[in-house]
């Protein structure tokens, strides 16, 4: 017998929206204050529930349309995972389909329906785990070694939105586990990067300054990833530096 409808598991689409200040060099991602319950004033991704009519790679665009008033094309965005713990959710049992959207762009951030604020928050490393810092806030990332059924036992603990410490800590781990041969997170830079921003980049996510990343190691180690398209504005002195995209 099929069950019905309004018994059925809700469908959410969270996006893990990055993007970059050009400016301090920091990686950033998009956290949303909610004005409802049963999280309200708690801080979490961006999410929305997916419509009878659309795709979930459509949702995930939808929402960042709605959001930021960014229109995105679909190599922006991938997939991330399926998040389907039964107790994720109080009182309500809810699926959450993830994405990663890449955003080139920064725009004004202006809270919107069944938000109370937003802020892009900095991504920042310690030792074992990455912390979220924006105007005075600052929510501590889940350690590395903390398992996910451990972290569901205490998520009542867990500073952001229901798992959405999870996610991101799922986000970052997939970034840092692809630098070598997909690095799509440099998608946030724009069509064109020099090595000097890849190298700021990958310090971030490597955890470490970018004065230990050697330049010519890293051309030597990861060039091959990139294709060379010209030169950068000429600086006020020395040679100007080469620019680079995604293969």
């Amino acid at each position: 017998m099929a069950q019905p409808i309004n018994q059925r598991p809700l469908i959410s689409i969270t996006n893990v929206i990055w993007s970059f200040d050009v400016v301090t060099k920091q990686l950033l991602v998009l956290l949303v204050q909610r004005d409802h319950a049963p999280f309200e004033d708690t801080w979490g991704l961006p999410t929305t529930y997916l419509r009878m009519d659309e795709s979930a790679d459509e949702a995930a665009l939808r929402l960042v349309r709605e959001k930021l008033g960014v229109q995105l094309e679909q190599f922006h965005t991938e997939q991330l995972g399926t998040f389907t713990a039964v107790d994720r959710v109080p009182d309500e049992r809810s699926l959450a389909l993830t994405y990663m959207v890449y955003l080139p762009v920064k725009p004004e951030l202006v809270p919107g329906y069944g938000a109370r604020d937003v802020k892009w928050f900095a991504v920042t490393p310690r030792v074992d785990r990455d912390d979220f810092v924006a105007d005075g806030l600052k929510f501590a990332g889940v350690i590395d070694s903390q398992t996910e059924r451990d972290f569901y036992q205490h998520s009542a603990k867990q500073p952001l939105t229901a798992d959405h410490g999870l996610i991101l800590k799922t986000a970052l781990q997939r970034l840092r586990n692809r630098l070598d041969y997909a690095p799509t997170i440099l998608l946030v830079l724009g069509d064109q990067f020099t090595l000097k921003q890849a190298r700021e980049l990958y310090a971030i996510l490597w955890r470490q300054p970018v004065a230990t990343i050697d330049n010519s190691n890293f051309r030597k180690t990861h060039v091959h990833l990139f294709t060379e398209v010209g030169t950068a504005r000429p600086s006020s002195s020395g040679r100007p530096a080469k620019v680079y995209r995604l293969k």
